[in-house]
């Protein structure tokens, strides 16, 4: 399967699980803005960004900016681009909506799904806080 392949599954399960909760959801055409979708609040439009999670260490990971290789491998944060990234993981087929302002500062993004082996506690992002 192509990456291409994975990203469009994630917008696919994401855009189902919004339509669920009665949100309604726009696409741009083309495939050149910084945003995937859009959900039409009343009028308000937020831009979405839908990346693929992995699940690694019982937490759900997924980056937060864009990696260009053919640039030198620079990154691009989404900051002022988008409102919120949905992540859709394939492990355990869960979709979450994690507001951009949650990810301000990080490269990566970390929702746990159970306690760290440290029990830490401070900073940690359960993944049930953004389950769509």
């Amino acid at each position: 399967m192509s990456t291409k392949d994975i990203g469009d599954i994630a917008e696919a399960v994401v855009t189902a699980e919004l339509m669920k909760i009665g949100k309604k959801v726009l696409k741009p055409v083309g495939d050149n803005s910084r945003y995937d979708l859009v959900v039409d609040e009343e009028g308000v439009f937020k831009r979405i960004q839908v990346k693929n999670g992995r699940l690694v260490d019982d937490a759900v990971r997924f980056a937060t900016c864009s990696t260009y290789g053919h640039r030198g491998r620079s990154r691009r944060t989404y900051i002022g681009e988008i409102e919120y990234f949905a992540v859709y993981c394939p492990e355990n087929n869960k979709a979450y909506l994690v507001p951009m302002d949650a990810t301000v500062g990080k490269a990566k993004m970390v929702l746990r799904l159970s306690p760290s082996r440290n029990n830490q506690q401070r900073g940690v992002r359960w993944a049930k806080d953004y389950e769509i």
